[in-house]
């Protein structure tokens, strides 16, 4: 018998809802920083570095953020970040219609940005499965995935035009205006998913989490590769795309690059509403090596529709393995320590982020834009399919049955 939609679900209604409203702002918040910075003379050196530093913030702070998911209502966190978030991003906006930006002030409320968002992340990953049935789980994380992709896709094409035409200011704006409503939307969420009274140490309740890492070898190997990922394209999608693409075909090619990239994610959220392998891992880090095809149209397109068909591949690619890796997740890591597994997962996939973006516009000044962007393309493509080698990866299979609640079983 056919489990009910997740969606029938009042609590995971206003989960999707609300990731999703605010994913339709924080969407236009990248384009719109990078010409903020680019609009006040930054260089693409100041850029990564500004970037930078939204991400160090997040690495620092998301591992108390999993802490904080596994102790405290998680609701509760989501709504108290998206509040704060709207107010920081508010004045963001203020000062950058105003005229009186600066990317000491831009690099300031990314730091803050990154901070409120950490706190929350983790929470907000594990709230999933407290708000459905374990029948409904699978499907619950493609819905999920499939409306925030989408929002963002919107997002992104809105914003090369609401630069363009108003610019970075406004699209902020927008942003502050949808983490409002997302508090709202996450204040109405009863399910609290998390033990409430946990008095056990910070030091302790983290060395909980590495354990719970460390048992699943499809869990911290595949988190090691997407350190790298991220190390490497961080700075290409962060640094390098902006300046490339608006060179040659103007700032608003930039936000249909973008779109065509959160495209590509809802056409694999499709696919993966229909298309459900056994072996999760096993397709998902073959369907990973797609995303390949963006940086490599960046340095080898000559007309723009390659360059969006790139990007639509790397969303569909990073897409279908994103579902599986969530589901994976879900279905073997016990709810008690979701949060902080999330965390980890989060820290281990952007601790490197950071200094990507920082030397991504000096590596690419000294070898040069397109042989750069070649060799990311190698790393993300190959260290992919490398991890196909570990047995572990290739065998972990989809639960027939209830996900894990106390000591789950590891796929070695």
């Amino acid at each position: 018998m056919t489990a009910p939609s997740p969606l029938r679900s009042r609590d995971f209604r206003l989960l999707v809802g609300g990731v999703a409203v605010s994913g339709l702002g924080s969407a236009m918040t990248p384009v719109a920083l990078a010409f903020a910075v680019l609009d006040l003379g930054g260089t693409a050196t100041q850029l990564g570095l500004v970037v930078a530093a939204f991400s160090a913030a997040e690495v620092l702070t998301i591992l108390y953020g999993g802490v904080l998911g596994d102790r405290l209502p998680r609701q509760l966190l989501m709504q108290g970040s998206s509040a704060a978030t709207a107010v920081s991003q508010a004045a963001c906006a203020a000062v950058l219609i105003t005229g009186h930006g600066s990317l000491w002030f831009l690099t300031a409320i990314g730091i803050v940005n990154g901070c409120l968002g950490a706190i929350a992340q983790p929470a907000s990953n594990a709230m999933t499965r407290s708000t459905v049935a374990d029948e409904q789980l699978g499907r619950a994380v493609v819905l999920r995935s499939l409306a925030t992709q989408t929002a963002f896709a919107v997002g992104f094409a809105v914003a090369g035009v609401l630069v363009a035409v108003a610019g970075p200011g406004w699209a902020i704006a927008v942003d502050a205006a949808t983490y409002a409503v997302a508090a709202g939307l996450f204040a109405m969420i009863r399910a609290t998913g998390a033990r409430a009274g946990e008095r056990e140490r910070l030091l302790a309740q983290l060395a909980d989490g590495a354990r719970e890492v460390l048992r699943h070898t499809w869990l911290w190997l595949l988190i090691g590769q997407a350190l790298l990922y991220h190390l490497c394209f961080g700075g290409v999608q962060g640094v390098l795309g902006p300046i490339v693409v608006s060179d040659t075909w103007g700032k608003e090619a930039w936000g249909w690059a973008l779109s065509a990239l959160m495209a590509g994610f809802v056409a694999g959220g499709l696919i993966a509403l229909r298309w459900r392998p056994r072996h999760l891992l096993r397709w998902g880090v073959l369907m990973l090596s797609l995303t390949a095809a963006f940086p490599l149209a960046m340095a080898l397109a000559d007309d723009l529709a390659l360059l969006l068909a790139g990007a639509f591949v790397h969303g569909v690619g990073l897409q279908l393995f994103s579902v599986g890796w969530d589901l994976a997740i879900q279905e073997n890591v016990a709810e008690e320590m979701l949060a902080r597994v999330y965390s980890f997962d989060l820290v281990g996939s952007f601790v490197c982020r950071p200094l990507g973006l920082a030397l991504t516009g000096p590596v690419a000044a000294l070898v040069g834009t397109d042989a750069w962007l070649l060799v990311v393309t190698a790393v993300i493509g190959l260290s992919s399919l490398a991890a196909l080698t570990a047995p572990s990866v290739r065998r972990l299979t989809r639960r027939a049955g209830p996900t894990a609640t106390a000591e789950p079983a590891a796929t070695r």
